[in-house]
């Protein structure tokens, strides 16, 4: 089955939503008018309830089946990026310093088209339940929406989610069983010495030998004490010491992030750390101290959920356009909240070239919109058949 033809003709208003939303990105929680500007369009699809305010600006909407059956949940981003944008279009942001760096305006859009299809034919049993979140570039907005008790407040048994994919071919999609992004956390390493004059260092107990030190050993973390074939990055991003050219500062920190898949491993990434921060510091006579922070969890699909997502979209892309054992990214994404807690499959949908994600010229390509909305409907028509 190709892309449903009704979703087809639903192209130029999912871009006018799209385009809509760009013009006026908001960051984290904060999202009153993308919030407000998505239920009134959910109002006028016509959802049989609409509840809002869920983790300060979430959005569940329900749409009922021909017949009783379960609930499926498909979830849409909805917040921007602090990043000034610099794609020259003419539906470019109007707020400084925010722009809708990743896709999120897209992600939206093609999941109100998929409403405005599932409105109208309803073709399947049970519930959908469409889940519009906040923050999830900042905030764990899913987290939030779960302990708000969407789950099981709407019985969604099962949930999916689409991620457009710049400089992947266009209209092809790839996902995976397992683990398909990474958990990250990020860490900081706070070190005190004895700061003094830079003609007088022997006065002194300078944080800044031990800082690089510390970073190079923090390199050997991944070469040496982690299985060479398994996946895991750790990077110092940061290094802060120091505000004149003649004095040794007293303190100093560096910071950086840790991409595992698996808890054992990021156990032994933050025991590694810890014990780098002291011994390192004690060697250079300073004082450390570590801290962890952990942050989103690997996103995994359920095998099973991604094998039934893989059959779906070759229905609707043709068999050769869909990978269904794709390799896993480092990157994060806070949907893998709501897989820990529901079996469900994320799928990344490829929009042709263009600048990257998280990108200042970075643009959703609103020709890619019928497709996910499509890959989205049929979705749940297939897992809840009449």
């Amino acid at each position: 089955m190709p892309i449903l033809n009704r979703i087809a003709a639903l192209g130029p208003e999912m871009a006018e939503w799209r385009r809509y939303l760009h013009r006026i990105p908001e960051i984290g929680f904060d999202l009153d008018r993308t919030a407000a500007y998505v239920a009134a369009r959910l109002a006028e699809i016509g959802v049989d309830s609409l509840h809002t305010g869920i983790a300060r600006s979430g959005i569940v909407a329900i749409i009922e089946g021909q017949a009783p059956g379960p609930t499926i949940g498909l979830r849409a981003d909805m917040d921007a990026l602090p990043i000034h944008e610099e794609t020259g279009a003419s539906h470019a942001s109007t707020t400084p310093g925010a722009m809708h760096a990743c896709g999120h305006d897209g992600h939206t859009a093609m999941l109100l088209g998929a409403a405005k299809y599932l409105a109208e034919t309803r073709a399947f049993r049970g519930r959908v339940a469409l889940i519009f979140q906040p923050a999830e570039e900042e905030g764990s907005g899913a987290r939030v929406m779960i302990e708000d008790g969407i789950l099981e407040r709407f019985g969604i048994e099962r949930i999916f989610a689409l991620h457009n994919a710049p400089g992947m071919e266009f209209g092809t999609v790839m996902t995976a069983p397992g683990p398909i992004m990474a958990a990250v956390d990020t860490f900081e390493i706070h070190v005190t010495g004895r700061g003094g004059h830079a003609a007088m260092p022997d006065e002194t107990a300078d944080p800044i030998p031990a800082l690089s030190a510390m970073a190079s050993a923090i390199q050997c973390i991944v070469s040496r004490n982690h299985h060479a074939l398994d996946a895991l990055v750790v990077s110092v991003t940061q290094i802060h010491a120091g505000t004149a050219f003649n004095v040794v500062p007293g303190t100093g920190w560096l910071g950086g992030t840790v991409r595992s898949f698996d808890p054992a491993v990021q156990g032994m990434v933050r025991r590694r750390l810890a014990e780098i921060a002291v011994g390192q510091a004690a060697a250079f006579g300073l004082t450390a101290r570590l801290d962890y922070h952990v942050g989103d969890p690997a996103t995994v699909n359920d095998a099973a959920e991604a094998a039934f997502a893989t059959e779906v979209a070759r229905e609707v892309l043709g068999e050769t356009a869909v990978d269904g054992a794709a390799d896993r990214q480092m990157g994060a994404e806070d949907f893998g909240h709501f897989l820990e807690a529901r079996p469900g499959a994320y799928l990344f949908l490829g929009q042709g070239p263009g600048a990257g994600l998280h990108h200042p010229a970075y643009d959703f390509n609103d020709e890619v919109a019928p497709i996910g909305a499509s890959l989205l409907a049929r979705l749940v028509e297939r897992a809840q058949p009449l």
